[in-house]
C-alpha cells in the first residue's frame, strides 16, 4: 500500500508539472484548444491513476487477507500436529513401561521355573541316592538277623554278635564312626570363603566353597559358592574350569543373586578363548535376560567397544 501510494503522488507531480511546464511556456492570454486538450489529459491519467490505486488497495486486500488465513491455518495445522505428537509419546511411553513390566515378570516366572527344575534334578537324585542306602541298610540288617553278613559261614552266627555265647551285652549307643565328617556351619564357611577370596587366598577359599556345595547341595548359597568356584578358576586363567562352574550356576541356581555376573564373565571367558560367537550371544542372552542389571550395562560397553550390534540382525 506504501508504495502504490508512492507511485500515485509521482504521478500526479508530474502531470502538475508538465501542466505548469506548458502554461509557462505560452503567454497568459493564449488560451488554446492545445491547453485544454492538455487539461483533458491529465485528468484522464489522474483518473486512471486512481483507479490503478483502488484496484491495488483491493488486491492487497484480498492477498493480506489471504496471508492471515494461510498463517492461522498453519498455526491450527502446528498446535494439531504437536498435540497429536505429545500424545503419541504419551502413549509410546505407556506402552513401553507396561512392556519393560510384562518382560521383566516373564522373565521372573522363567528364572523360577528354571531355578524349580534344577531343584527338582537335585531333589531326585538325592532321593535316589537316600533309597540306595536305604536298601543297602536294609540287606545289612536283614543279613544281621539272619546271621549271615557277608563273609561268614551260611547260618552261623558271627562272633560277637547278640544272642551268641559270650557276646557282650547291647550297651550305650556309639556315636559316629570314625572317618565320619561333620558338616561345618554354612553362613560361617560361606562368609570365610569369601573373606579369603577378597584376600586373594584362592586356594582356602576354594576348600572352603567346595564343602558348602558338598554339605549344602541343594541350597541357595551353593550357587553362590560354585560362583566364587569359577571367579577362582578365572583369575588362574582356566577358562574351561571357570565355565563350567559358571553353568552350575545358570542352570541349577538361576534365580541366585550372582546370576547375572556368572553369565557375564562366563561371555569373558568365551571370548578370552577366542570363541567370539558363543561370548557375543551369552552377553546378548544376559542383555535380554537381565536388561537393568550392572551386569547388562558392562556387557553393553563390551559389545559397543568390539563394534557390535546389542541386537542380532534377523536373517
Amino acid at each position: 500500500m506504501f508504495r502504490s501510494g508512492v507511485t500515485r503522488n509521482r504521478l500526479l507531480a508530474a502531470a502538475v508539472l508538465s501542466f505548469v511546464f506548458v502554461s509557462a511556456a505560452r503567454p497568459a492570454h493564449a488560451v488554446s484548444k492545445e491547453i485544454v486538450e492538455l487539461q483533458t489529459q491529465v485528468q484522464q491519467l489522474l483518473d486512471m491513476v486512481q483507479r490503478l490505486q483502488s484496484t491495488l488497495d483491493t488486491r492487497m486486500g484480498v492477498l493480506q487477507h489471504l496471508a492471515e488465513q494461510t498463517a492461522d491455518e498453519a498455526n491450527q495445522m502446528t498446535t494439531a500436529v504437536t498435540a497429536m505428537q505429545q500424545k503419541l509419546n504419551t502413549q509410546n511411553d505407556a506402552i513401553g513401561g507396561k512392556v519393560d513390566t510384562v518382560s521383566g515378570q516373564v522373565q521372573s516366572l522363567n528364572d523360577s521355573v528354571d531355578e524349580l527344575k534344577a531343584r527338582i534334578a537335585k531333589l531326585d537324585k538325592t532321593v535316589q541316592d537316600l533309597q540306595t542306602q536305604l536298601q543297602t541298610m536294609q540287606t545289612q540288617a536283614a543279613q544281621m538277623q539272619a546271621g549271615t553278613m557277608p563273609g561268614s559261614p551260611e547260618g552261623g552266627q558271627q562272633p560277637g554278635a547278640l544272642g551268641a555265647p559270650g557276646a557282650p551285652g547291647p550297651g550305650p549307643a556309639a556315636g559316629p564312626g570314625p572317618g565320619v565328617a561333620q558338616a561345618p556351619p554354612l553362613q560361617d564357611t560361606i562368609q570365610g570363603g569369601e573373606r579369603d577370596f577378597d584376600a586373594g587366598r584362592y586356594q582356602v577359599a576354594q576348600g572352603e566353597f567346595q564343602d558348602v556345595v558338598h554339605y549344602y547341595p541343594l541350597d541357595d548359597m551353593a550357587g553362590t559358592a560354585e560362583f566364587y568356584l569359577g571367579e577362582i578358576a578365572y583369575q588362574q586363567k582356566d577358562y574351561a574350569t571357570a565355565i563350567n562352574y559358571y553353568n552350575q550356576v545358570l542352570e541349577g541356581f538361576s534365580g541366585n543373586a550372582k546370576a547375572p555376573a556368572a553369565q557375564l564373565h562366563k561371555g569373558y571367558a568365551l571370548l578370552s578363548m577366542d570363541k567370539k560367537s558363543a561370548g557375543i550371544d551369552e552377553l546378548r542372552e544376559l542383555i535380554r535376560r537381565h536388561p537393568q542389571s550392572p551386569e547388562a550395562r558392562a556387557a553393553r560397553s563390551k559389545l559397543n567397544g568390539m563394534g557390535v550390534k546389542i541386537t542380532p540382525t534377523a536373517h
